[in-house]
C-alpha cells in the first residue's frame, strides 16, 4: 500500500506545488482592478516594468508586471501617486515562486471619473434613504464637551478651538489628530468617530479638514464612513473644505459646515450675543411690565374719577331720597285705601244695621214665642195660652185672651 503523499515519509516537491499553485492560479479570469501606484520600476530599455499597486482606503498593495509598451501608451503618462484602473490576471511564477498581477491594459482615473464614481455612490446611498432630512439629529444649544477630529498641527484645528473659544471661552474639547488625506485617512477618521461615539461625554462631533484637490479629499467620501456617521448617536458637523466642496460626508452629517470656522459658529453660542440678547430680553421685559403698571394706574384713574368712587355716600344719599319718596307714596296710598274700606265698612254696617231685627225691635215692633221659643206667625193660639213678647229692650209675658184673625176678603 502506497504511502501518504502527505506524509512526512512520502512530502509533496517544491515544483509540484510550484506547479499545482501556478495551475490553480492560472485558471482565475482576468479582472479591472483599480489602485494607487506605491511603486514604479521602469528600466531603459527592458521590456517588463514592475510596480506595486496599493489600496487607495487600506493597507493593502499588490505586486503588477506590465509590457513597457503598455506603459507607454498610457495618456498623460504615470508616475508614483498615479491612481489607475488596470486589465489584469493573477499569474504565479513557479520557477521563483513569486505572485504578480500581470497588467494587459492601463487607465488613468481622471478627475472627471473620480466625480462620476462619488455622483453614483452618492445616488445609492441618498436611495438606501442614509440622506434623509428625518434622520439629522438637532445640536445642542450648548455642549458641555465637543469632539474635534482633525489633522495633527492643521489650521482647521487652529479655526475650530480658536473661533470657539472666542464665541465661549468656557467650553471643553477632545481633539483626537488623524490622517485627513491618504489611504489610511478614512480608517483612522471612522476609528475616532467610534470612540467619540462611545464617549458619554461627547455632545457633538465636529469632523474638519481644510481646503484641498478632489484626490485630497477622497477620503471623506468612503462609502464606510458615511455608513459609520450614519450608525452614530451623537450628532456629527462636518466642516469639510471650503464652500464649493462637497464630500458625501457632508450629506450624511446632521450639520454642514461651509468652513471650520463656520463648524465653530454653528456649535457654540456667542456668549457677547447672548448676553445682548438677555439684555435686550430684559428691556423688554421692563417695558411690558411698566406698561401693565401704567395701563393698571390709568384703569385706577379711570375708576376712581367715577362718581360712585368719587362719592361713595352720593349713592346712598341718592337711594334714601329714593326711599323716602317711595315710602311717602306708599303711606298715602295706604291712607287712602283705609279711608275708602272705612266708608265701605261704615255704610255696610248701618245697611246690616238697618236690616237687623234689633232695628225692627226699635221701631215699634215684638216677636211673639211660644214657651218653646217657636215664634208665633198667626192667630192659632188659644185663650189662656201664655206667650212671651220680644222687644226691643227685654220680654213682656202676656196671655192670650181673645184671637182675632183676619176676615177673609
Amino acid at each position: 500500500m502506497a504511502a501518504n503523499p502527505r506524509s512526512p515519509e512520502d512530502p509533496y516537491s517544491v515544483r509540484v506545488i510550484a506547479g499545482k499553485i501556478e495551475g490553480w492560479i492560472a485558471r482565475l479570469g482576468a479582472v479591472w482592478l483599480e489602485g494607487e501606484i506605491a511603486q514604479l520600476n521602469v528600466r531603459s530599455g527592458a521590456k517588463l516594468a514592475y510596480l506595486t499597486l496599493r489600496d487607495v482606503e487600506a493597507p493593502y498593495s499588490l505586486p503588477v508586471t506590465v509590457q513597457a509598451s503598455v506603459l507607454h501608451t498610457v495618456e498623460g503618462g504615470v508616475a508614483e501617486g498615479s491612481r489607475i484602473v488596470m486589465h489584469c490576471k493573477p499569474e504565479f511564477y513557479a520557477a521563483r515562486g513569486q505572485f504578480s498581477m500581470r497588467a494587459r491594459e492601463i487607465r488613468p482615473v481622471g478627475l472627471g471619473d473620480l466625480l462620476a464614481r462619488i455622483e453614483r455612490l452618492r445616488k445609492a446611498l441618498d436611495a438606501e434613504g442614509l440622506f434623509a432630512p428625518g434622520l439629522k439629529r438637532p445640536l445642542p444649544f450648548l455642549p458641555s464637551r465637543i469632539g474635534l477630529i482633525t489633522g495633527r498641527d492643521s489650521a482647521a484645528e487652529k479655526d475650530v478651538l480658536t473661533n470657539a473659544r472666542k464665541r465661549w471661552p468656557a467650553v471643553q474639547f477632545t481633539v483626537l489628530n488623524v490622517a485627513v488625506q491618504g489611504r489610511t485617512a478614512a480608517g483612522e477618521v471612522i476609528d475616532a468617530l467610534r470612540r467619540l461615539d462611545a464617549d458619554q461625554d461627547i455632545d457633538v462631533v465636529i469632523v474638519a479638514r481644510g481646503g484641498g484637490s478632489v484626490e485630497d479629499l477622497l477620503p471623506f467620501s468612503d462609502e464606510s464612513m458615511v455608513r459609520a456617521v450614519s450608525r452614530m448617536t451623537t450628532p456629527v458637523i462636518s466642516a469639510i473644505g471650503h464652500e464649493p466642496d462637497a464630500p458625501l460626508l457632508d450629506y450624511v452629517a446632521d450639520v454642514r459646515a461651509s468652513t471650520p470656522t463656520d463648524a465653530a459658529k454653528k456649535v457654540v453660542p456667542d456668549v457677547a450675543e447672548e448676553y445682548a440678547l438677555i439684555a435686550r430680553g430684559r428691556e423688554q421685559i421692563r417695558r411690558t411690565l411698566q406698561r401693565a403698571i401704567d395701563a393698571g394706574y390709568h384703569h385706577l384713574d379711570q375708576l376712581t374719577s367715577r362718581p360712585v368712587l368719587a362719592d361713595p355716600a352720593s349713592m346712598i344719599t341718592s337711594r334714601r331720597e329714593d326711599i323716602d319718596r317711595g315710602l311717602e307714596r306708599v303711606r298715602r296710598t295706604l291712607t287712602h285705601h283705609l279711608a275708602l274700606e272705612r266708608e265701605s265698612l261704615g255704610t255696610a254696617r248701618a245697611r246690616v244695621t238697618a236690616l237687623s231685627p234689633t232695628a225692627t225691635l226699635q221701631r215699634g215692633y215684638a216677636v211673639l214665642q211660644r214657651g218653646d221659643g217657636t215664634v208665633v206667625t198667626d192667630t192659632a193660639v188659644a185663650s189662656g195660652d201664655h206667650l212671651s213678647a220680644l222687644v226691643s229692650d227685654g220680654r213682656i209675658d202676656v196671655t192670650v185672651e181673645n184671637t182675632h184673625p183676619k176676615e177673609q176678603a
